[in-house]
């Protein structure tokens, strides 16, 4: 394990980020709002954003500048998927610690190229998995570690969102098999980490996948249902869409176990739906207004101060990880998994 001690308690963290567009900029409300970070840098190849910087932040069009130039501790890579691997890298590279958003890589290959350069440069990936701070999740995740709910038996996964055309229209790269990667990467990898978080890897997956409504503006599916079997014998289906007429509607995770059953439900895990267990009673959870809204369409609970204070305690006090980049990677693993016993991709 790496040790890390702040030379100056006193002095603040600083982070530069990469990318700022709507999750770059989530990551600065954040970085400034925490008192002992500090946000000193934004790169982003598009020069009009330099408008959305707050005042007294350098902004800067190439990454190796402010790499070189910006004196960070920490790189926020909010850049898209395809990207993580080389602007991550490039952090490392430089000597500093990074941020990397979901998903952590589109492909196992390049996680394990960004696990090598953090163990040559000595620094830390954290993979952004902010659905583990749910309030729900980490109920459940107390059951299980208790083993009160014993041998897990079912787990069903619904993710079932909406995903327009003014969203794909925003960008260039979404919905781009090669800088996307698909549903399960850019929509519902949180679900996919939740799922492993809870109940652990996946030994199998089959399934069907379909493209019903975004033809014209995508080359990835829409659509998608799996049956996948866990390391524990479990058996999972997960299933998802970016179909759900004009809002998101459900985003859940029910399990059927030994002793008990249990529905981790509403649009984005933020409530105990359901639960009928033989030793433990789980306080009723009902979280209404935390949801990331990006003004075209809302995404996953908003913990990301919870993601840069997991940053700050893990630099200043030697504290855990809250997702390191193994479990990146193992994340990204089990979504490859899923694409490969895939018919119609």
């Amino acid at each position: 394990m790496v040790l890390y001690f702040w030379t100056q308690m006193s002095e603040k963290i600083r982070f530069s980020i990469i990318g700022f567009g709507n999750i770059g900029r989530r990551h600065a409300i954040q970085i400034m709002q925490n008192p002992d970070t500090m946000l000193v840098a934004v790169c982003d190849i598009n020069p009009a954003v330099s408008a959305h910087v707050p005042d007294g932040v350098d902004f800067y069009a190439d990454l190796e500048k402010m790499l070189t130039s910006s004196d960070s501790d920490v790189l926020c890579v909010c850049t898209p998927n395809y990207l993580h691997e080389p602007h991550t890298i490039a952090g490392l590279n430089a000597g500093v610690h990074t941020v990397v958003e979901k998903p952590m890589a589109i492909s196992v290959a390049s996680c394990e190229r960004m696990i090598t350069a953090a163990e040559k440069s000595g620094k830390t990936i954290f993979a952004v998995k902010q659905n583990r701070y749910n309030p729900p999740v980490k109920e459940v995740k107390k059951l299980m570690a208790n083993n009160e709910l014993g041998a897990i038996f079912m787990i069903q996964v619904n993710c079932f969102w909406n995903r327009g055309d003014d969203y794909y229209a925003g960008s260039d790269w979404r919905g781009k098999r090669d800088k996307d990667g698909g549903c399960l990467f850019t929509q519902f990898s949180h679900f996919v980490d939740i799922l492993y978080y809870l109940n652990g890897p996946v030994s199998e997956a089959q399934g069907r996948v379909h493209n019903f409504a975004h033809q014209h503006n995508t080359e990835v599916e829409d659509t998608g249902s799996f049956i996948l079997t866990a390391a524990n014998n479990a058996i999972i289906n997960f299933n998802f869409t970016t179909c759900a007429y004009e809002r998101n509607m459900e985003g859940s995770i029910t399990i059927v176990a030994e002793k008990g059953t249990v529905k981790i439900g509403g649009q984005y895990l933020n409530t105990i739906e359901y639960q009928k267990l033989a030793t433990a009673t789980l306080p009723p959870i009902n979280i209404t207004a935390k949801a990331n809204d990006y003004g075209l369409y809302q995404g996953s609970m908003s913990n990301h101060d919870k993601v840069i204070q997991n940053v700050v305690d893990v630099l200043r006090h030697n504290y855990p990880v809250m997702t390191s980049a193994q479990e990146g990677r193992d994340v990204v693993n089990i979504i490859e998994q899923m694409y490969k016993g895939a018919a119609n991709l």
